[in-house]
């Protein structure tokens, strides 16, 4: 075998993109929280980027609005083609900091960043941290600290912690006692057996707080619960009725079969209703009591809001919360001083080029995000005047062709994002779905099929509630062809159970 060096010349066409199209599309994508992050973010890590404060004229910046207009001459500007920070940048700003002191006398400066060691006064930021409330333990840390007050032998403390790291979020075993046997057999000093695990399991579940964790069913954990209240000497209930239910009619119980309950127990309808009412007290949940759940913020990118007068529906940005930012003049003159080294010049130039770079991102997401939106408030008139009925479909393909920009440029500007209407805050994404159209010809979004099944479900008898085949004729009625299989679909999307589960029945 022979094998050869030579040359050969290939002509060939590649697409890249530039870093300054990748940011600008991390920008368009971003959440106003996220966005907001971001920006403090770049504050703090590029020297050239300034924040004006309020009620500022901004004589000497560009601010965000105007940073595009004045479009910094690159040509001045560039000295390197890759300018990267080296290790020997504190080496030239310190020689920067002797030349242009009065551009380094700001927020970033030593002596007011840290003013505890200079002027004695406390540093704001460091007093704010430790004000900030601490990490909430997680639900197994919690239980953990509840067991070290047991009173119990070494042995069933090990094997208590070990059950407790099978508790899930909701608080109940996640695994039988004959898994979690063999899983661990091989604990140091400590012979492990199913009956050992039984005893231990039933110290827990009447030792940790609050009742019904560690039950190894939802209906253990309800039994547990009911065992609970029984033993409060404050509480006056009588739940004998609620206990036979949940031990012995439990899978009638959960599929709403309360007249079959009623004849098979010997009770009358009231008294099983008495006694559904009252497991209304207890929770399949007990350790959502223990962790605190996060609920996202939202914080809306764009309001709409009526005007009267015109009779239109205007848009414009929600972005009070964001900073104005504008590219510091005095390092735009740095970048330009031939005085200054050359590696001097280029850590002040790549910084100005971020600076002016960011900015102009964010005026292009603000641009991006209105033109999608007035799209939206073009086409969905009908579902701001009248209601989630009369909501049309819109894919995002259309509103791509129709300002002329990418389909994905789309999908960027309404992932994540909030609008706050007159109809309430909504995601962006609401409005952009597929659909049908109804038997009169009008366009019907997927989104206002689901409003109008909800509709009808409201509606109904709950003692003779609509079945999945009566839903999808009532469906037609109204001029929305969908078969029932879509119909199980969309009231199981939107939380709804079936027929036989919602019916509410009368006494007897």
């Amino acid at each position: 075998m022979r094998f050869d060096t030579s040359q050969h010349l290939k002509l060939s066409q590649q697409m890249k993109l530039a870093p300054r199209m990748i940011q600008s599309m991390e920008i368009l994508q971003l959440p106003m929280l996220a966005l907001q992050e971001r920006i403090d973010q770049e504050l703090e890590s590029n020297i050239a980027l300034e924040q004006v404060d309020p009620g500022s004229d901004d004589s000497d910046g560009a601010t965000e609005e105007a940073a595009t207009d004045e479009r910094l001459d690159e040509r001045e500007l560039v000295v390197g083609e890759d300018n990267e920070t080296g290790s020997d940048d504190f080496e030239r700003l310190s020689a920067m900091e002797s030349d242009y002191h009065e551009a380094f006398d700001n927020e970033y400066s030593s002596h007011q960043y840290a003013p505890s060691r200079h002027s004695g006064e406390r540093d704001q930021k460091l007093d704010a941290m430790a004000n900030v409330a601490a990490r909430d333990e997680s639900l197994t840390d919690q239980l953990l600290h509840q067991w070290t007050f047991a009173e119990v032998d070494e042995t069933t403390a090990e094997l208590g912690r070990r059950l407790i790291a099978y508790i899930n979020e909701d608080g109940l075993l996640d695994s039988d006692l004959e898994t979690i046997h063999e899983q661990n057999r091989d604990i140091p000093g400590v012979e492990i057996s199913v009956d050992a695990l039984e005893r231990t399991l039933e110290v827990l579940q009447h030792f940790l707080e609050p009742p019904g964790v560690a039950a190894r069913s939802t209906r253990e954990c309800l039994i547990l619960q009911i065992e609970s209240r029984e033993s409060d000497p404050d509480l006056d209930e009588d739940w004998s009725d609620a206990r036979r239910l949940i031990e012995d009619h439990f899978d009638d119980l959960i599929q709403n079969r309360l007249p079959k309950i009623a004849r098979d127990a010997g009770l009358s309808m009231e008294r099983v209703q008495q006694a559904v009412a009252m497991m209304k007290k207890l929770t399949l949940s007990p350790a959502k009591d223990l962790v605190d759940v996060e609920v996202p913020s939202v914080i809306p990118d764009v309001i709409v809001e009526y005007d009267e007068q015109t009779d239109e529906y205007i848009a414009y940005p929600a972005d009070g919360i964001l900073p104005r930012l504008r590219v510091s003049k005095q390092y735009v003159h740095m970048a330009k001083d031939r005085g200054l080294e050359k590696d001097t010049r280029e850590f002040i130039n790549q910084n100005v080029k971020n600076a002016a770079w960011l900015i102009e991102a964010l005026n292009q997401r603000k641009s991006t995000l209105l033109r999608v939106v007035n799209v939206v408030l073009a086409r969905q008139r009908d579902f701001f005047d009248h209601g989630p009925q009369y909501l049309k479909p819109l894919p995002m393909i259309e509103v791509a062709d129709q300002l002329g920009i990418h389909v994905a440029t789309v999908s960027r500007a309404v992932a994540d994002k909030w609008m706050q209407t007159p109809r309430g805050v909504l995601p962006l994404r609401k409005f952009f779905s597929g659909g049908t159209e109804t038997q009169s010809g009008r366009d019907m979004s997927w989104e206002a099929v689901k409003a109008t099944l909800q509709e009808i479900i409201d509606g109904e008898d709950k003692a003779r509630p609509l079945s999945d085949d009566a839903l999808a004729a009532e469906l037609r009625q109204r001029g929305i062809d969908i078969a029932r299989r879509t119909v199980v679909k969309y009231r199981q999307q939107l939380g709804i159970p079936a027929a036989r589960r919602r019916k509410v029945y009368g006494g007897s």
